[in-house]
């Protein structure tokens, strides 16, 4: 397996791995290292080796170059416009510094000279360089700006013109960073002479792509396993180059795989029209464990209170998110629905393990929380092992998934959802398309307009006012089994043994 992170933090990754090793499988789990030395540990009976990665190649192109024609007055780097700064920022500390001593009482005196008539001509240089230096770093930073976009009509056109003619060989030079997975991975990958390659996401497709082509050149047919954990191509981009290349180097490295694995329906859908697949992907949804590993349980601190830590008792009214937080999470529409749910409290679980500092997003949400006066009805809580979310929710009285409307969106059924639904939890979700559509079909809660805090409210106030009518829809029969990993693994392990039949679960079943 491969995956491009340190493996810790993606619980889908640790199920998948885990669950692969429980049916007979040997697995070897490669991520990425947070030092420049491997680290190795084990996920039940699957070994996890993290891999240093060194990234020369996301250092981009254009940094590297002059400002040339594009602002002369721009330094080379901006490393050299700090420096230039802060020397200037020395220069004139100094002649204050030796201007002061000539003025002092007591012993020594600068070493050269203090008097205002001295220093007069260095101080009108350093001022002035001080004014030429400030307008050059901001010329720097400008350029930086403008560069780390790749916006500028110039860039533009280059980035048409590589699509055009490179096709989906253009990531090549729009982010040659990707090889830098390639480099790291490679050896290990080869070294290891495996059977199946389960690449986990889009940036590992390639990396498995390459690796199972030159097996097959060696005459060793190695099955790849493409496991899409999103669509690319409704991602966010940091800059104008950044999804071109991706969806290149996806669309390049897709038509190697044997079989192709994914989290929902919708999404296999889309992939099935994005890359000519022959089959549809088998579907492995993002379920929570229900059956941990005895040494987890063993080595896991007691589960806490939910309502304890937030300081309530059992009669007040808690909503629960869980997740990451950023801002289009859709966090702050829970915030500013407690405006129109005066005896509402919510419960954030957000806090990573060990956390210092938290995140702007976070301190300007609670700001905002504490304008609107609901500040005390807010509460940041820990976070959890992946398979005790649904045990510690529970005492909640609803659960939200408040996402706005994004392609990656409309697409996901997430974790979130499954662990809300295994915890019984009436649910409270914004419009996004699928998971919209199974919250109406299930009648597991209630949907509202994306962004629209009345109408959350609105959907709040329905799910309180009778939870019992929402908490039936779990007594469906066989839906809740179907929505665990138990039950997730076997579809997994179905394609594995389709790939390599006669082999591991086949032969210990």
């Amino acid at each position: 397996m491969l995956v491009d992170n340190g493996v810790k933090n993606d619980s889908r990754v640790q199920k998948s791995a885990r669950s692969a090793a429980e049916a007979g499988w040997e697995v070897i789990l490669f991520g990425i290292s947070p030092t420049r030395e491997m680290e190795t540990f084990h996920l039940g009976d699957a070994e996890v080796r993290l891999i240093p990665k060194v990234s020369p190649l996301a250092v981009r192109k254009a940094d590297m170059r002059g400002p040339r024609m594009r602002n002369p007055l721009a330094y080379r780097t901006p490393q050299i416009a700090a420096y230039r700064q802060q020397a200037v920022k020395a220069w004139r500390s100094d002649l204050r510094f030796r201007a002061a001593a000539a003025k002092a009482e007591g012993p020594g005196r600068p070493s050269a000279g203090g008097s205002p008539a001295r220093l007069a001509v260095p101080k009108a240089s350093a001022k002035a360089m001080s004014k030429w230096v400030g307008l050059r770093s901001r010329m720097t930073g400008r350029l930086k700006r403008k560069r780390a976009k790749f916006d500028a009509p110039i860039d533009r056109a280059v980035t048409s013109v590589l699509k055009t003619t490179k096709g989906v060989r253009a990531w090549r030079q729009l982010e040659p960073y990707l090889w830098d997975f390639e480099l790291a991975f490679a050896k290990h990958i080869d070294d290891l002479q495996p059977d199946l390659i389960h690449s986990h996401d889009f940036r590992m497709l390639g990396v498995g792509a390459r690796a199972a082509v030159r097996a097959r050149a060696a005459g060793r047919p190695v099955k790849l396993i493409w496991d899409a954990h999103e669509f690319v191509g409704g991602l966010q981009p940091g800059h104008e180059r950044w999804l071109p290349a991706h969806v290149a180097w996806e669309k390049e490295h897709a038509v190697f795989a044997d079989a192709v694995i994914t989290v929902s329906p919708s999404l296999a859908e889309l992939l099935v029209k994005n890359h000519n697949l022959k089959e549809t992907p088998a579907v492995v949804l993002n379920t929570p464990v229900t059956k941990p590993d005895p040494e987890e349980v063993a080595a896991a601190d007691p589960l806490p209170d939910l309502r304890e830590l937030c300081g309530i008792d059992k009669d007040t009214p808690l909503l629960a998110y869980c997740g990451g937080i950023n801002a289009v999470r859709g966090v702050e529409t829970m915030i500013e629905g407690l405006a129109f749910l005066p005896d509402v409290h919510i419960a954030l679980v957000c806090v990573p393990p060990g956390a210092g500092k938290l995140s702007p997003l976070v301190v300007k949400m609670l700001k905002s929380a504490d304008d609107l006066g609901v500040g005390d009805r807010v509460h940041l809580v820990p976070y959890v092992p992946h398979w005790q979310v649904p045990e510690f929710l529970a005492t909640a009285d609803a659960a939200v998934s408040p996402l706005h409307h994004l392609p990656n969106h409309e697409l996901a059924l997430s974790n979130k959802f499954f662990e809300y639904s295994q915890a019984k939890l009436p649910l409270v979700v914004s419009d996004t398309r699928t998971m919209a559509d199974m919250v109406e079909k299930t009648g597991q809660g209630e949907v509202f307009k994306a962004k629209d805090a009345k109408d959350y409210a609105r959907a709040v106030k329905a799910v309180l006012a009778d939870p019992k009518r929402y908490r039936a829809a779990y007594e469906q029969p066989g839906l809740l089994e179907k929505w665990t990993w138990e039950a997730q693994a076997v579809v997994q392990d179905e394609v594995y043994s389709r790939l390599l039949p006669g082999t591991a679960s086949d032969a210990t079943g």
